[in-house]
């Protein structure tokens, strides 16, 4: 998996815990923000039949090449054309001119070697499948050996040490088919989406402040789309970086979009994943997810992300900053229309239960 800003990797036990004590052995399970894919690779993994989505073409691929595509079917094959791009010799271009040399965010030679591949990917046009795989992989690969922290808002001063190791093609962390049927990877718009996908557990973490993902990751999302987009400022981000706006980045925006997105599901039972610094309050979130019936709302103290301690630093590399704090709380609000048996033990720390009467 690659790094990522709001990464819910430390939470996977508690969501997979609520998840599933709504969630029967054949249950469909919708994650409609699924950014990096982790939380949708580890439903899959337990068993469930997963639609992860999400509108940004590089974080559909990594769905479609973690979630959606099956080991048994893609496995061996990918293995093969991922050894055979790994022994191709670094052709640089306009990639390596733009995110190695103009902007820092890779080293020169694995910048060149990233581009060979991804223009023998190019070329071999393989089914959708496949060609997610092979991308996950290349996402993968350069994440490994990036010079950012934890997001692409901008680069180190002086390249990051992994940043000198070569760039090493692995095979994803495929999962066979879950005996519950097929998984689907979707690039909707989540509010567009809502009123027509058919699942039984809702699993939402929205942005909920002013961090867009495509500034975030914008290198990532032309790694993905090899598209040679205008660039702008010292970061070389994506021109659409400037217009592009979920209302969920919006403090005017978020309150409204939510409303609509949980009115709209269908789920009888939704998890919803959201910062304590996030734009919306408790009071606010447990207000709107109260109508479902019974709402549990689980407290986790975690780490925040890399970049957050790291202090801020001007164009020049001075640091003019101080680092922020370290831990935040994550809160997980899981709204249903029956009272479901979550466990109260050491796993959720602090818990707090609000269970109104059902309506």
């Amino acid at each position: 998996m690659i790094k990522y800003l709001g990464s819910k990797r430390g939470l996977l036990p508690q969501i997979l815990r609520a998840v599933g004590a709504a969630a029967g052995d054949r249950a469909v399970v919708a994650d409609l923000f699924s950014g990096s894919a982790r939380v949708a690779h580890a439903l899959k993994a337990a068993g469930w039949r997963v639609v992860a989505n999400d509108e940004l073409e590089f974080a559909r691929t990594l769905a479609c090449g973690l979630v959606q595509a099956d080991t048994e079917h893609w496995g061996r094959r990918a293995e093969k054309l991922l050894a055979d791009l790994s022994h191709l010799p670094p052709a640089p271009g306009w990639f390596t001119a733009t995110y190695a040399e103009t902007a820092r965010y890779l080293h020169p030679v694995n910048a060149a070697r990233l581009e060979a591949m991804r223009q023998a990917v190019e070329r071999l046009d393989p089914e959708p499948e496949l060609r997610a795989v092979l991308l996950t992989a290349l996402v993968q690969a350069a994440d490994r050996v990036d010079s950012c922290a934890g997001h692409q808002m901008s680069f180190m001063r002086e390249l990051a040490p992994r940043a000198l190791k070569p760039l090493a093609l692995r095979l994803p962390e495929l999962l066979p088919q879950p005996a519950s049927g097929p998984c689907l990877a979707l690039g909707e718009d989540a509010l567009a989406l809502a009123g027509s996908i058919d699942c039984d557990v809702a699993y939402l973490d929205p942005p909920y402040d002013q961090h867009a993902y495509l500034s975030n990751y914008h290198l990532w999302e032309t790694l993905v789309r090899w598209d040679r987009p205008q660039t702008y400022g010292r970061a070389q981000k994506r021109a659409a970086c400037r217009i592009h706006r979920s209302p969920f980045n919006s403090r005017a925006g978020i309150g409204p979009a939510f409303a609509r997105l949980i009115g709209s599901l269908r789920a009888r039972t939704l998890v919803v994943s959201f910062g304590a610094e996030g734009f919306l309050a408790r009071a606010e979130l447990e207000r709107m997810l109260a109508g479902r019936g019974f709402l549990h709302v689980l407290e986790v103290p975690h780490r925040r992300y890399a970049g957050t301690r790291l202090g801020i630093h001007n164009a020049r590399g001075e640091k003019v900053g101080t680092p922020g704090p370290e831990a935040t709380m994550e809160r997980l609000y899981v709204a249903s229309d029956r009272r479901l048996d979550l466990p109260r033990d050491q796993d959720y720390r602090a818990v707090a239960v609000r269970l109104p009467e059902a309506v």
